[in-house]
């Protein structure tokens, strides 16, 4: 498999990744973590693990989820707040259904929510 590298500003290191990489959902994709009872919409991807070390390891060893696989950012939010969080391919489902994502910042990213999913500002993309 080939492979290429990308800078993580999370993990302040280069990534190797595989050049070919795919990935469930895409940007403006609403989802919902399998485990945890949040949903948020999707921002920005990363094709493997591009996280730092701490962050990794503070995940208990019992459901750390494999690190070579998509990962996602996502525009997060639950019951009590609004937040940004990091979240793997394996732990995500989809959640078109649910409406739109109560964040602040989906306004600034995104123009609209329609058929379950948001679009991408044009002057965010290149």
């Amino acid at each position: 498999m080939e492979t290429g590298h990308f800078f993580s500003p999370q993990a302040g290191r280069k990534v190797e990744a595989p050049l070919n990489a795919s990935a469930r959902f895409g940007i403006g994709d609403v989802v919902r973590h399998k485990m945890f009872d949040f949903r948020g919409v999707i921002f920005d991807i990363d094709p493997v693990f591009a996280n730092s070390e701490d962050w990794y390891e503070a995940i208990p060893e019992d459901i750390r989820p494999a690190r070579n696989q998509p990962f996602y950012h996502l525009l997060a939010e639950n019951e009590e707040s609004s937040y940004v969080a990091y979240v793997s391919q394996q732990n995500l489902l989809e959640d078109g259904n649910g409406g739109e994502v109560d964040h602040p910042t989906v306004r600034e990213l995104f123009d609209r929510f329609d058929a379950g999913r948001y679009h991408l500002r044009r002057s965010m993309t290149h």
